[in-house]
């Protein structure tokens, strides 16, 4: 029999749209995009399935929730894709490749920027579990004999303890705070917000280009300065002479 550990205290540590069942199941079910029957699909034994339609807040608490119990050795992505969003690839990316600058490497989401997670969380997430992606299907048949299928597959408890992190949610307090339930931006909305972080990550960097351009200025004035108090020292002293 496989070796099972005690998940942290009160899990799942992070309050979102989703259903749990058994918590030393080793298989987590997120349905992107679509509202299947989670509470199903938890019956049918994974420990947690629910939905995730942002690439940035949904995803952190995902993994929070993921590596807050060792069991949860697989993470089954099946469901539709969210426009915009796409928060299934950047899950999926952000699993295969990490983060870098804080933006999920080979992300293709709108606004796939991580700011809850440290690199120690996401390394950890990586080596817990497994993704099986069965990304598009909504079939409650092909979904509960994936489950039957991983479960069969189960290794065990993770090595570590539970890892403990906090997900701050966004500012305001809405819909999100009474629910618990991350409301996405639409696509379009999406993709303004990103295009206004590029706008700004370039704005920054025009600022430090224009640093260095005006160091180089100042430099190549003061050079020519010194150049031509030297210049009339020697011919100072030529004329002296």
């Amino acid at each position: 029999m496989v070796e099972k550990k005690s998940p942290a205290s009160g899990w799942p540590i992070v309050q979102g749209d989703f259903h749990t069942g058994d918590a030393q199941s080793c298989v987590g079910v997120v349905t992107m995009g679509s509202h299947l029957d989670e509470q199903g699909i938890c019956d049918a034994g994974a420990g947690i399935a629910g939905s995730c339609k942002t690439e940035n807040l949904g995803l952190e608490k995902i993994i929070a929730n993921v590596i807050s119990n060792p069991n949860i050795r697989f993470i089954l992505c099946c469901g539709t894709e969210v426009k915009g969003h796409l928060s299934g690839q950047s899950f999926i990316a952000l699993h295969e490749g990490g983060v870098s600058g804080g933006k999920i490497v080979g992300a293709q989401g709108a606004i796939p920027f991580i700011e809850n997670l440290s690199d120690e969380a996401i390394s950890r997430f990586q080596e817990q579990v497994e993704i099986v992606n069965i990304m598009e299907s909504e079939d409650m048949g092909a979904i509960k004999a994936k489950i039957d299928e991983l479960k069969a597959r189960d290794p065990g408890a993770f090595g570590a303890e539970p890892m403990i992190v906090e997900v701050k949610e966004a500012g305001g307090a809405g819909a999100e705070e009474a629910t618990g339930e991350v409301q996405p931006l639409s696509g379009e909305l999406a993709l303004v917000h990103a295009r206004m972080k590029v706008i700004e990550r370039m704005v920054t960097d025009i600022g430090y280009r224009n640093k260095f351009a005006a160091g180089v200025y100042s430099g190549k004035i003061e050079g020519l300065m010194i150049g031509l108090i030297v210049s009339f020292v020697i011919l100072g002293f030529i004329l002296l002479g």
